[in-house]
């Protein structure tokens, strides 16, 4: 019998965003981030599940966007996501079974080798594309992270629990 998905694992730049670093003439970055997404994760961790970000790069914006939307864990300028991944699964005692991932490039098929199901946006590189079990019809940074999280909570059966949090 296939374990309930319980962890979510996200990469941030290509999928809870477009891809695109913006520079302003200070040198300051932003990033655009998709509401719908948003409400998505934090109902996904109000029904009593876990969200993780592993990133390759860091920033200030991706540390005030985990805040804002509840994610505690965040592993940022990480170079082996494999590793992070596995070492956060160990630590929180989380089965492989229990973890889906979504990832858009060449350093996120690493933790595709460890998750249990693995989501690609619609605008992944096609090794991704290749590896990911469900490849999604939005884009990264348009809905793809929340598209992620309805098609597993569906098949949790969870749909009920998680449309009641804002009823």
């Amino acid at each position: 019998m296939t374990k309930m998905i319980k962890m979510i694992i996200l990469d941030v730049d290509g999928c809870m965003t477009n891809g695109s670093i913006t520079f302003d003439e200070n040198g300051v970055e932003s990033k655009t981030f998709n509401v719908k997404d948003g409400l998505g994760i934090t109902t996904w961790l109000k029904i009593g599940n876990d969200a993780v970000i592993i990133t390759g790069r860091t920033s200030k914006i991706v540390e005030r966007r985990a805040k804002e939307l509840g994610i505690v864990h965040l592993f940022q300028g990480v170079k082996n996501k494999k590793e992070v991944l596995q070492n956060i699964m160990d630590v929180l005692g989380v089965d492989p079974q229990e973890v889906a991932v979504i990832g858009d490039d060449l350093n996120d098929i690493g933790m595709f080798e460890v998750a249990s199901l693995g989501f690609a946006p619609a605008d992944a590189h096609p090794s991704i594309k290749e590896k990911a079990d469900v490849v999604l019809k939005a884009k990264g940074g348009e809905g793809a992270v929340r598209e992620m999280i309805d098609t597993i909570v569906s098949r949790n059966a969870q749909q009920k629990e998680f449309l009641s949090v804002w009823q």
